[in-house]
């Protein structure tokens, strides 16, 4: 097939799957769709990568100064088992209706449209804002090679805020390389730190020193936290203070299911990427937690050091400690481009959810707007006007604007995730009500519908007792009760306003809509590629 030919059955795809999904042919070509523009290999590494980000490379070293290195472990298993939970029932919706912007869809279809409003505009916020704390992550990474330059950090904000606008405004293929090569850097780089930390481990450093388990000793592998909390119930606090940060880490896992609307072959592609998130966090996360157990002692100075950089990254401070020279100027420039590359996401996933929420009926028409090659653009020129706050990282300091806005956006991810499970729930009670054969899915999720419930419960405890630290005697401060508990109030008036607005009704399980905007994607014949010899089998199984 020429390129011409296959670019116009990709529109021709767009134009039937809008037309099935607003009911007309003249409004999808009035408003124009998004166009499945992401391969398989954009889609893979956009699961591999997406989780890959600065709570990792650098927010992970004030929750392991903290907490201790056993608390960190436990805090990224428990959530990243929650996380999975999650991801299996995202997953399942996904496959059977891959929607870009999706999951105010799936709300609105199978729960209430009171809750695709609150959970759309929430989410919306959530990335952009989290959009701003990527930026304000990488100007503090700037600050590693010239401390307190402001005209510095207000140049490289802006260069970055107009290189993630470039990969975003053109065709949705270029936002996927961008992503595929970002991805790469960040995968080979946590491959690299983990070997490296097995090798200084066993002492294969310039130094010759063999580490072993001895941070687990000396402080201890659980810390006290708060510190005048005591016993038991200090080290319980501990463990349960490092769920906030793994949230924070694991946020962006779900982009794999917003670009399930603009990815090709979704039927085949969604669900390999969606299987491979245990083996994602496992590796990354559970394995990279506990290499930063063993190669610095969680009472290093360097962890909560004001310096700005990578100067607090456990794995610089574990390269200094080591003796490697230069390595960790590398690092600095990887975190440098895992922010970016982070920032470049959100914005995509942000625009994408603005027009979810506008294909509910839930924002102006306006949003529904795509140029030729598919890109809603005022979706993400809106988007891309909240990362203009990321200036505050010059007046107010980079490190402190990036943790307000890091604690500030974990608990809208957290209600993202909660409506994630109730719609899956609703969705699993639909196609039992309308009989549909859960043998037919695409994907079927594992031991349902326990895992939706367990993730439920567990996402949901973490928001209610997030903030527990400011009802210990002494530690009281409006800040941080803010930040803790004031989108528990958001979420709930954006509820509340369009269910008395609209008043809106609960979806009952025989009414849900599950079948609009299938049929195009169904009757859909994507060409079956097959490897030709072993390296592309290897790649095919990658990628």
């Amino acid at each position: 097939m020429s390129p011409d030919s296959e670019e116009a059955r990709k529109k021709g795809v767009g134009v039937g799957e809008a037309a099935d999904l607003y009911g007309s042919i003249e409004q999808a070509q009035e408003f124009g769709y998004v166009e499945r523009g992401l391969k398989s290999r954009h889609i893979q590494f956009i699961a591999l990568g997406g989780t890959i980000g600065t709570g990792l490379f650098l927010g992970i070293g004030g929750a392991f100064a903290k907490a201790g290195p056993l608390a960190v472990l436990l805090g990224y298993t428990f959530t990243g088992c929650a996380v999975y939970a999650m991801m299996q029932c995202l997953g399942e919706m996904a496959t059977w209706m891959p929607l870009p912007g999706a999951i105010p869809q799936y709300c609105s279809r199978y729960v209430d449209p009171a809750l695709g409003f609150a959970v759309g505009w929430n989410y919306w916020y959530s990335c952009a804002i989290t959009l701003c704390a990527e930026i304000s992550a990488a100007s503090v990474v700037i600050g590693y090679w010239k401390e307190d330059q402001k005209a510095l950090v207000a140049a490289w904000i802006t260069i970055i805020i107009l290189l993630i606008i470039a990969l975003n405004i053109f065709a949705v293929r270029i936002y996927g390389e961008a992503e595929f090569i970002f991805a790469s850097i960040k995968i080979i780089t946590i491959v690299g730190l983990l070997l490296m930390a097995f090798i200084l481990d066993l002492g294969g450093g310039p130094n010759h020193q063999r580490l072993g388990f001895h941070y687990w000793k000396d402080p201890g592998p659980i810390k006290q936290y708060p510190k005048d909390v005591a016993g038991p119930t200090g080290r319980f606090l501990a463990v349960f203070s490092t769920l906030v940060q793994a949230a924070f880490s694991y946020g962006g896992v779900e982009m794999v299911a917003i670009a399930a609307g603009e990815a090709e072959n979704p039927l085949k592609n969604i669900p390999k990427a969606v299987r491979r998130v245990f083996w994602r966090i496992l590796f990354f996360y559970v394995l990279g937690s506990l290499a930063v157990g063993v190669l610095v002692s969680s009472n290093d100075p360097d962890l909560l050091s004001d310096r700005p950089g990578a100067y607090a990254s456990p794995w610089v401070i574990a390269i200094k400690r080591a003796g490697i020279r230069g390595l960790d100027h590398v690092i600095n420039a990887v975190i440098l481009t895992s922010a970016t590359s982070s920032a470049n996401a959100f914005l995509y996933t942000g625009s994408r959810y603005l027009f979810g929420v506008a294909q509910n009926g839930h924002a102006p028409k306006v949003f529904l707007t795509c140029t030729k090659a598919g890109i809603p653009i005022w979706c993400v020129a809106i988007t891309a006007i909240v990362s203009l706050l990321s200036y505050l990282s010059v007046s107010s300091g980079a490190n402190s604007v990036f943790l307000w806005f890091q604690n500030l956006v974990t608990i809208t991810q957290l209600f993202t995730w909660v409506s994630i499970c109730i719609a899956y729930l609703r969705f699993r009670a639909a196609l039992v009500a309308q009989n549909v054969d859960r043998n037919r899915l695409v994907f079927k999720s594992k031991w349902q519908p326990y895992t939706a419930w367990f993730a439920l419960v567990y996402f949901t405890i973490i928001i209610i007792f997030n903030g527990f630290v400011v009802f210990i005697n002494g530690h009281w401060t409006v800040q941080d009760f803010l930040i803790a508990y004031i989108n528990i109030p958001i979420f709930v008036i954006l509820y509340l306003f369009w269910k008395v607005l609209k008043r809106t009704r609960f979806v009952r399980a025989e009414e849900s809509d599950i079948w609009s905007g299938k049929h195009a994607v169904d009757n859909e014949v994507w060409p079956d590629i097959q490897p030709r010899n072993v390296w592309e089998r290897i790649w095919f199984w990658i990628a």
